[in-house]
């Protein structure tokens, strides 16, 4: 029996595409930080002139499947983050930019074969927002994580047949 697993080491290789939304940067940018500072402690380079990181601003979370599309699809990365939030308001605006973001992120990866982490805080609350991306945890470290595990899943598994 093989058992495949990824891994949060030896990641000199690996090259991240991260697309974020500017709509509620409070929480955005909080993610993006705890992103950053997961991804560079597990050795990647986070720095300005980093070859292994490009950040993509969108304007908000319903723009992010189209850029995290072309991303994936530029055979550059091996792993896309999105991170944004989206906050229930008074209307039913909510309901459709949560189904459509995660419909289409999900999408991107089923499409391109390459692993999208899916870091969209979708809350009742700015409140809750603000307690997932720092004030009580930051789950920006996590979807660090998560593609860190995923690149390497994906490099370690069995290449597709043409």
């Amino acid at each position: 029996m093989t058992v495949f697993e990824g891994r949060f080491t030896d990641v000199a290789g690996l090259r991240i595409g991260l697309v974020i939304a500017r709509f509620n940067d409070l929480v955005t940018g909080k993610l993006l930080s705890g992103c950053l500072d997961s991804l560079s402690r597990h050795g990647i380079d986070v720095s300005p002139e980093s070859s292994q990181l490009d950040v993509a601003w969108v304007p908000g979370s319903f723009e992010i499947p189209l850029v995290a599309q072309r991303l994936a699809a530029s055979g550059r990365y091996q792993v896309v983050i999105t991170l944004g939030a989206v906050i229930r308001g008074d209307t039913p605006h909510f309901d459709v930019v949560v189904a459509e973001v995660s419909k289409g992120v999900a999408a991107v990866a089923r499409d391109t074969g390459v692993p999208v982490i899916f870091g969209v805080l979708t809350t009742d609350t700015l409140q809750q927002a603000l307690e997932r991306a720092g004030i009580k945890s930051n789950l920006g470290w996590s979807y660090g994580l998560q593609a860190l595990e995923m690149g390497s899943l994906m490099a370690a598994l069995p290449k597709q047949q043409p």
